[in-house]
């Protein structure tokens, strides 16, 4: 009887020590697997969107030892921002970087980042985007079930019109100005007694150039590489809106991942976030000399005085309860705080 307790104990100690061997060699193997990321944006990769996700992927794949593998797919060459959540939710795409507009559908929060003459300079705005405010519209997101990871600068949009300068708010009045479909860029426009017309950005230079539409705001990148120059004659530096991406990531893909794996990501993004900002601010420096110097460009160039400036806020800030229900009325207050 002894014998067989003993014979059965040792086969007891034997599983256990099969079961550690196991346990190691699946350990190993796991810290050995590679995990590939497919990353999907819209825009050229010569923008600095394009750029900070071709940066991440280097960076990923160099701060893991080779363990992540990001391949990045721009131009929408996989799929439009207008599908990306679905292939997210599946997992057929690990990361993507919409822009705003695109969240504003089943996140309606994210229409704060529409409201005019809300962020004083970049500073200001990267205060907003890195503090309590960016943190709290990423929670908006989470749970809607993305990994909201960081939020990359597209920048700042400007007034232009083929009717007349658009200098100080009268000077809007009466103009068919093209917009984005936004409850809130309704209401700026409306604002400024101009007429909003929401059309793709596809139809705005044919629009602009037979007349359908006088006015149109738009980054410089969108205006000087879309040669608006051609089809507007008056460009006003207004930077009264604000264009931009949120980089997240499939809930689904991020659960599967390793934690050290998504802490070189969450470092890697960082690295790119500054990387991103830095493009996009050497970017709008480049496109305004260029369009003040080339012959090519007729467009007659306007900067706001702080006077003009002043006078834009003040008609602003007066429509900005018709987005407390919106965005939340402390999001609005807690912005304009921010020293």
């Amino acid at each position: 009887m002894k014998i067989k307790i003993f014979i059965a104990i040792l086969g007891i100690l034997a599983f256990i020590g099969c079961g550690d061997s196991n346990t190691s060699s699946v350990s190993k193997a796991d810290s050995n697997k590679v995990y590939e990321v497919k990353f999907s944006h819209v825009v050229n990769v010569n923008t600095p969107k394009g750029k900070a996700a071709d940066f991440f992927a280097k960076r990923a794949e160099e701060l893991s030892n080779g363990r992540l593998k990001v391949y990045v797919f721009p131009s929408a060459q996989l799929v439009d921002d207008d599908k990306i959540f679905q292939e997210l939710k599946r997992n057929n795409i690990q990361m993507a970087a919409p822009s705003f507009s695109k969240f504003t559908p089943f996140a309606k929060e994210f229409n704060f980042w529409d409201i005019p003459f809300l962020f004083r300079d970049t500073e200001h705005l990267h205060k907003v985007m890195d503090g309590e405010v960016g943190e709290i519209l990423k929670d908006v997101i989470a749970k809607k079930g993305y990994v909201a990871l960081d939020y990359w600068d597209t920048g700042f949009k400007h007034f232009s019109s083929n009717k007349k300068p658009i200098v100080i708010p009268s000077d809007a009045e009466g103009q068919k100005m093209r917009i984005m479909s936004s409850k809130v860029l309704e209401e700026q426009t409306k604002a400024i007694k101009a007429i909003p017309q929401v059309l793709p950005f596809g139809e705005v230079y044919s629009a602009l150039q037979t007349g359908v539409v006088d006015a149109a705001e738009n980054p410089l990148a969108n205006f000087y590489n879309s040669k608006f120059y051609e089809v507007q004659n008056s460009l006003t530096i207004s930077n009264h809106g604000y264009l931009g991406s949120l980089v997240v990531a499939s809930e689904k893909f991020w659960q599967e991942l390793p934690q050290d794996l998504q802490e070189v990501i969450k470092t890697a993004m960082k690295e790119a976030t500054m990387f991103n900002r830095q493009e996009a601010k050497e970017d709008e420096r480049l496109l305004f000399e260029k369009l003040k110097s080339e012959d090519k460009t007729k467009t007659q160039i306007f900067e706001l005085t702080p006077e003009q400036r002043k006078q834009w806020e003040k008609v602003m800030i007066g429509i900005y309860p018709k987005f407390y229900d919106l965005v939340g009325q402390d999001l609005i207050e807690k912005t304009l705080n921010i020293p």
